[in-house]
């Protein structure tokens, strides 16, 4: 379960491309999700810890007459040719410089080795990861997987017998299957030359077990020489066992890591939204503030407005004052008496000549105290408003006796802003 989720998370939960991608993996191709790019950095290696096993498996010797007849007779032989090809190898790389030196395609020099080796021994072998010895060495580590590297040989003369009995063993198949990473690649190529030269084996079937120790990629065993299946099984389970505990801490480190970088991540989703929440009261607080004083800046200025209009309207009234005439007597013939009720009740009596403008009646009343600033003068019956106020329609009101006032009348005065 904890396997299948770990893939899951690797893929982001992605069902089809997680299946898709386990397929590939079982097959040997490199990860098309996290398939790195073509050159790929390799991780620092420990090529030789001082706990590394070194497994260095000797030639049998010889038992019965017969066998030591024919090495007798075969070591001249032997000899000769061995030394005439070193002899021959020296003095062409004297010559011509190793194109083995250059590596330009090492995924190449990997896919063409495997397609050679199953035209040679045939499909019955570990699946061979399908990319670079850097793409390995990255996936384990990543995976916290051991990774197995064979180095494989052509010329030397205990390659075809490693090949058709230990790689092919079903026991070997499963194990190393189901445990590792398993990374081959020929010598003669210059991604095999490369590895072999870091590596630095001495002889051939040559054997590598590669794991994440301690953040470095460590080489904790070599196997070197012709080593049969049952053997070779015995050795990677004892080297497993001995170094499964670096990878249980990896996983263990790895997973706390993970752990503590999820729970940074949800306290800084918790600040983030605690620190919105107090933003947005902030911005309240901020806008209700504004607000009242917005409302104490336009109470102000209506404040300020009402006294302005309230001074003007004084003035106005002690302008007025003087224009409006005197009140004639009572046996004057064109007099006529005006009442006058306020809407507050009061009752005011005037006299005014037939003859004059209604413009003085709304005068009188505009400078009385207890009248309103802004009123209307309408009669009782029939119901109608007095032109008394000079506008732009009416810029010179009619008199009394123009609206058919008569000798004594009683009016209303209506407050406007009422």
């Amino acid at each position: 379960m904890a396997r299948c989720r770990e893939i899951l998370q690797r893929h982001n939960w992605d069902m089809e491309v997680a299946v898709q991608d386990r397929f590939s993996e079982q097959e040997g191709t490199p990860s098309v999700y996290t398939q790195p790019p073509r050159e790929v950095r390799t991780p620092p290696v420990n090529l030789n810890p001082v706990d590394q096993r070194i497994i260095v498996i000797p030639r049998g010797r010889p038992q019965s007459i017969l066998q030591w007849g024919y090495f007798i007779v075969m070591f001249p032989f032997r000899f000769v040719y061995t030394t005439l090809m070193d002899i021959f190898r020296f003095a062409y790389r004297l010559l011509m410089p190793d194109p083995r030196r250059n590596v330009t395609d090492p995924v190449g020099d990997v896919t063409r080795f495997i397609q050679a080796y199953n035209e040679e021994y045939g499909e019955v072998h570990p699946v061979f990861y399908q990319g670079s010895y850097s793409q390995v060495l990255n996936t384990a580590k990543n995976e916290l997987r051991f990774v197995l590297v064979y180095l494989h040989g052509d010329d030397h003369q205990d390659t075809p017998q490693f090949c058709r009995c230990a790689l092919a063993n079903d026991a070997i198949i499963e194990f190393v299957n189901a445990r590792m990473l398993f990374w081959a690649c020929n010598t003669n190529s210059p991604e095999g030359y490369r590895v072999s030269q870091a590596l630095r084996e001495n002889t051939y079937p040559f054997l590598a077990v590669i794991v994440l120790r301690e953040n470095r990629m460590t080489v904790v065993a070599r196997i070197e020489g012709p080593i049969g299946p049952e053997q070779l099984l015995e050795r990677m389970v004892r080297v497993i066992d001995d170094n499964e505990t670096a990878l249980v801490a990896a996983r263990a480190e790895r997973a706390e890591r993970t752990f503590n970088q999820s729970l940074r991540q949800q306290q800084d989703v918790a600040y983030q939204e605690s620190l919105k929440v107090d933003q947005e009261k902030a911005r309240k607080r901020q806008a209700e503030q504004e607000k009242v004083e917005q409302e104490n800046r336009e109470a102000v200025e209506k404040e300020e407005e009402l006294r302005r209009r309230l001074e003007q309207i004084k003035q106005r009234k002690e302008e007025i004052a003087d224009t409006i005439p005197d009140e004639p007597p009572c046996d004057d013939p064109d007099a006529i008496r005006i009442m006058l009720k306020l809407p507050n009740g009061c009752r005011l009596e005037r006299r005014f000549l037939r003859t004059q403008s209604l413009r003085h009646l709304h005068n009188y009343l505009f400078c009385c105290s207890d009248a309103p600033d802004d009123f209307q003068v309408i009669t009782n019956f029939p119901r109608r408003t007095l032109p008394c106020q000079q506008t732009d329609q009416c810029p010179d009101p009619p008199t009394f006796a123009d609206v058919g006032l008569g000798k004594s009348e009683m009016l209303f005065v209506q407050d406007n802003e009422a």
